[in-house]
């Protein structure tokens, strides 16, 4: 089964970063995010990876095409110009790099992969959230319901920690912040059948709008709650968070060795 990442937005919020690469392409412990999405999904099974370009698209493409060679030793003969590369393990992945367009809108970039998408069940995400999701579970779940579509319901970390006092004010304890302190939301981590192209006519198609609304309003979206570990990188202060708990071990989303 083929995942498809959307990976072709301009990332605005963290324009001082993505002015140089494009959102996906922020690392984490010296990968970029989007290798820790797709490692998320390969490590449970699911390797065939479409990635959806736009902004900056060239970046991504150089760094899958130059990954196996970058990955380990090279052997470079300056007279003959041959090269040879001593790489250790490599990620048994095949990853179709397919361009979307600038301007494109997220559901318009799903449009146009349809011919790569054949006429299977699919699972699509973002390129800039990360989980310790069950996907094996997550697809049982779509395949037990028979709708269209399934998305991933998370509830992020409260942005803040709170206080206990009692009746004259004393503060008795501190609360850190929750992982459930916020109400449910779209984390992403879908599976769509291939009727979701019916409501995607056109590149200024939104998949949240014309997509998801519209299957809702039909019956035929469900959420598979998800109460675990979830974290978008959507300001430079995600992005921060999320090297520091990678640098402390504590990146509850690596599940590989």
């Amino acid at each position: 089964m083929k995942v498809v990442i959307l990976a072709g937005g301009l990332g605005t919020r963290l324009a001082e970063e993505t002015a140089v690469v494009p959102k996906p392409m922020l690392e984490i412990g010296g990968r970029p995010v989007l290798w820790h999405i797709m490692k998320i999904y390969a490590q449970q099974g699911f390797n065939e990876f479409v990635v959806a370009l736009g902004y900056k698209g060239d970046v991504i493409k150089r760094y899958f095409f130059e990954f196996q060679a970058l990955s380990g030793s090279l052997t470079i003969d300056l007279a003959t110009g041959k090269i040879a590369s001593h790489g250790g393990p490599v990620d048994d992945w095949k990853i179709h790099l397919v361009e979307t367009g600038l301007d494109t809108m997220t559901g318009g970039r799903v449009g146009r992969l349809r011919e790569h998408l054949g006429d299977g069940t699919f699972m699509l995400t973002y390129g800039d959230g990360v989980a310790d999701i069950d996907v094996k579970a997550l697809l049982a779940f779509h395949r037990a319901h028979g709708r269209l579509a399934t998305v991933t319901a998370v509830r992020p970390p409260a942005r803040f920690g709170g206080l206990n006092f009692d009746a004259s004010g004393r503060v008795t304890h501190f609360i850190e912040k929750p992982q459930i302190g916020e109400g449910w939301i779209n984390g992403g981590f879908f599976v769509l059948e291939p009727g979701i192209f019916d409501y995607l006519k056109d590149d200024q198609s939104s998949l949240e709008i014309d997509g998801l609304e519209q299957l809702a309003a039909r019956g035929q979206l469900m959420a598979y709650r998800h109460a675990h570990f979830w974290q978008c990188m959507d300001t430079l202060r995600d992005k921060r968070q999320l090297e520091q708990m990678w640098e402390r071990g504590e990146a509850a989303w690596k599940r590989w060795a």
